[in-house]
């Protein structure tokens, strides 16, 4: 248990950043599994635009430190290989 002011302080602000990044962890979570809706719905066009906003929303998610740069590039590259699978196809 935290003692000191500055420790109860530091705790108060871990929970309200801990709050704040499951909710942006929630969001990214949410784009993604609307791009594997549009992918697995066959719509090219509709796919394309989820695409666009799970890419956007994972590099916000990366400057804001929710995820690491390279967790949000593997993501996004291999979000990229099956829309060009399915645009291919």
């Amino acid at each position: 248990m935290a003692n000191t002011p500055g420790a109860k302080k530091a705790v108060r602000k871990i929970a309200r950043r801990t709050e704040v990044n499951t909710a942006r962890r929630s969001r990214v979570r949410t784009f993604l599994r609307k791009f594997e809706e549009a992918v697995a719905g066959g719509d090219v066009a509709v796919a394309k635009d989820a695409f666009v906003k799970a890419q956007s929303e994972l590099m916000r998610a990366v400057t804001k430190g929710v995820v690491h740069k390279n967790t949000g590039s593997r993501k996004v590259s291999r979000l990229a290989a099956q829309l060009k699978k399915m645009s291919a196809a």
